[in-house]
């Protein structure tokens, strides 16, 4: 559907850009992607799809706004405390731009529910904070064939990187289940921290819809924000990963 005056307006300054112009914007209005996690990272990831006109987003998070939530987590204000994550959410995105469209998922993606949610979305954004979670997402996207971009946050270090499943390497292949350590007192994050990181997760998310520049694929990316020192490390498909290693390419 061409765009309107409105939307020209709105997204001139993508317009402008030869990797995106009115083509393109086109193809991020029609575009659909889940956010799994509406706190720290899930909050820029949000806000920067919405305002790049991402036509509908996914928000899935099963928790309440608490006050120490709100040292990282934007999307949120100390008038949304108490409220639902994904209801908050909605109330901000909406401010931002009332046209995106967005579905509410007040609730934990589980082995169950995941088939029937990932098939309606083109990309995945795992903005979730345990361990528990990010492998699920691996196992549910590699059986739904849905790209996804991971990241993790702690203290001051961030993490992200993005996978294309059955094409390259995935979660389970660089953290290896067995090896995660029992859940333990959260430390941190910085608050901007996860800023840096989630932006990164947009971007990709964007690229992707777009096909246009190289994607965060068998490679992580690492951030010291301490140090800022940022770095990206190659990583491979393992032969013997229990999620994708029998769909690899010989």
């Amino acid at each position: 559907m061409p765009l309107t005056d409105k939307q020209r307006e709105r997204y001139a300054r993508h317009l402008a850009l030869q990797e995106i112009g009115e083509h393109g914007q086109e193809k991020l209005l029609q575009a659909k992607v889940l956010v799994i996690g509406a706190g720290g990272l899930g909050s820029p990831v949000a806000f920067y799809l919405a305002a790049a006109g991402i036509g509908t987003i996914g928000l899935m998070d099963g928790d309440k706004v608490d006050l120490s939530n709100l040292q990282r987590q934007i999307l949120h204000t100390t008038d949304s405390i108490g409220q639902e994550k994904v209801a908050s959410a909605e109330k901000r995105l909406h401010n931002l731009d009332p046209d995106i469209q967005l579905t509410l998922y007040p609730f934990r993606l589980t082995a169950e529910n995941a088939p029937e949610i990932l098939v309606n979305y083109d990309f995945v954004i795992d903005a979730t904070d345990n361990f528990d979670s990010k492998f699920l997402i691996a196992r549910a996207c590699h059986n739904a064939a849905k790209p996804y971009s991971h990241a993790g946050i702690r203290e001051f270090h961030g993490q992200t990187m993005t996978v294309h499943p059955g094409k390259t390497a995935c979660y389970q292949c660089v953290f290896h289940e067995e090896g995660v350590p029992n859940p333990a007192t959260p430390k941190g994050p910085l608050g901007a921290l996860p800023g840096l990181i989630g932006t990164i997760q947009a971007t990709e998310a964007i690229k992707h819809i777009l096909s246009i520049g190289t994607p965060l694929v068998n490679r992580l990316l690492t951030c010291d924000a301490l140090s800022m020192t940022i770095r990206k490390v190659s990583i491979q498909p393992d032969p013997s990963c229990p999620i994708c290693g029998a769909s690899q390419p010989e």
